[in-house]
């Protein structure tokens, strides 16, 4: 039996992606929420650049896997850390840690939901979490999911 093929919504994203990221990378497209995020695949070793809504943090940024750790980015990433993300144009470099743990995974669902108040908890909504969730809600949804916290070298 080989290896399992990702929902049809994830294919269509995968899809997209390209063109996605050309849009983005050109400064065309959603770069207000919107990053680059290139890293090296961890069997082809070629460049892997994927659209993610990120959060701007004080180290730099932070990107979140609806996917967990089955998204192929957060995987590429955990390989090999070196990676590259553009924004509004700007090409930086940086080194990705995951995040994994609950209670960290917790924060930056509660950092995006604190700056985009409309929009995260209408997503969650859609999970099942409802928007006025208090802490221990937040880290039962969290559980389990990812994100990737991304230093930048030169911010």
């Amino acid at each position: 039996m080989g290896a399992r093929r990702p929902p049809l919504v994830w294919r269509g994203m995968r899809r997209m992606n390209g063109r996605v990221a050309r849009l983005v990378a050109s400064g065309r497209g959603p770069s207000r929420v919107v990053l680059v995020l290139t890293t090296t695949g961890r069997r082809s070793g070629l460049p892997r650049a994927t659209p993610l809504q990120y959060e701007r943090t004080d180290e730099g940024y932070v990107v979140a896997s609806a996917r967990g750790e089955q998204a192929d980015w957060f995987r590429n990433a955990v390989a090999d850390p070196h990676v590259t993300v553009q924004v509004r144009g700007r090409a930086q470099s940086g080194m990705a840690r995951p995040v994994v743990e609950t209670a960290e995974v917790a924060d930056v669902l509660e950092l995006r939901r604190r700056r985009h108040p409309v929009m995260i908890p209408l997503i969650m909504m859609l999970e099942g979490v409802p928007p006025w969730a208090d802490r221990d809600r937040l880290e039962r949804f969290a559980h389990g999911k990812t994100a990737l916290a991304i230093t930048v070298e030169d911010r």
